[in-house]
């Protein structure tokens, strides 16, 4: 398929380790380069790369899974359960494809090689959307989020057991989900101004209350340092939260309260990239926390619709979306290494 391409200006390269690459950040110019699928109105999101060529995601609308190959441009589709509408996916090192079946209960794996799949249905009814889906460190275990059903899921790979854990706080619609260094799992909680916290070993859970009463974080990034970032979709801010301290800080996004953002990641440097999705076209955007400057403001050139979740892909220093525009899109954060 023919890609859509935007070029800003030459840019710049960026020492990706180095605190003069923190420094230099603000002059950094955005490439954004998106392919559009060949399913229509299809709702394609939440890609993930497993190389800088080679790209999975679903199609939440339409009932799929599907692969990209940006060097071809070739897509290949496999359309899964009817009424599945997958919310999220994840693709594990042995090349095994991990989808979370939103509206039939399950946490699916398709497997690349034999073409076959596994369902693992959730144990209790009440357990009936399982949403965004993130593996632990060494891959034994997935842990998930239950927007509407207000619960926050653990699947064992090799046993397929699923322990189920309720949020404390009713209707508080368990969102974005990420692993700490420690181990431990933080969960946005898009119905309340709460972040949640889980310590594996128990499954203890905790909710930590957000400076402001009106803010909803919906999706968030954990750096190296133990630092969570959050996105308030709700005021149009950006947090971190750092959990030995107990201590908040927040910025104000450029576009204001009207920024809805979204769709977030955290690249090698510790840089924040994120998408304000209530302006129309959607603007791509990152964050120095060293300079405490959002800069690189780029409208993503299909105008994208909305923004719902990014996958930074190490290797090849690039940030992958899905838009409401049917594309999948791209972003190069870290240039050095393409």
């Amino acid at each position: 398929m023919q890609a859509l391409f935007i070029c800003l200006a030459a840019m710049m390269l960026v020492t990706a380790s180095s605190a003069a690459a923190l420094d230099q950040l603000e002059s950094f110019e955005v490439e954004i380069l998106e392919w559009q699928v060949p399913y229509k109105a299809s709702r394609p999101r939440d890609p993930f790369a497993v190389n800088g060529t080679s790209v999975w995601f679903v199609g939440q609308g339409a009932g799929y899974l599907a692969h990209l190959d940006t060097a071809s441009g070739e897509f290949t589709r496999v359309d899964l359960k009817k009424g599945s509408a997958p919310h999220n996916l994840i693709v594990a090192s042995d090349g095994g494809v991990w989808y979370a079946g939103n509206r039939t209960g399950l946490i699916g794996r398709y497997d690349p090689v034999s073409g076959k799949t596994l369902e693992i249905m959730m144990p209790e009814e009440a357990a009936r959307d399982p949403h965004t889906l993130v593996f632990d460190a060494d891959e034994k275990n997935i842990w998930f989020t239950l927007q509407q059903s207000n619960m926050i899921g653990r699947l064992n790979i090799d046993s397929q057991k699923i322990d189920l854990i309720a949020a404390s706080t009713q209707g508080s619609r368990p969102y974005g989900i990420k692993m700490a260094p420690d181990g431990s799992v933080w969960v946005a909680l898009f119905g309340t101004n709460k972040l949640g916290h889980i310590k594996p070993e128990s499954l203890a859970w905790e909710e930590i209350n957000l400076p402001r009463a009106k803010a909803r974080p919906r999706r968030l990034e954990v750096l190296n340092d133990g630092h969570v970032w959050y996105v308030d979709y709700a005021q149009g801010i950006l947090g971190e939260y750092d959990p030995r301290t107990e201590a908040f800080r927040e910025w104000p996004m450029p576009q204001g309260k009207n920024a809805q953002p979204y769709g977030m990641a955290a690249d090698s440097n510790g840089v924040i990239w994120m998408v304000a999705s209530g302006v129309q076209p959607n603007v791509f955007m990152g964050f120095n926390p060293k300079t405490e400057v959002f800069f690189g403001l780029t409208e993503i050139p299909s105008g994208a619709g909305t923004v719902r979740h990014m996958h930074y892909q190490e290797a090849s220093g690039t940030v992958w979306f899905g838009t409401d525009a049917n594309t999948i899109g791209r972003s190069i954060v870290e240039p050095d290494k393409q």
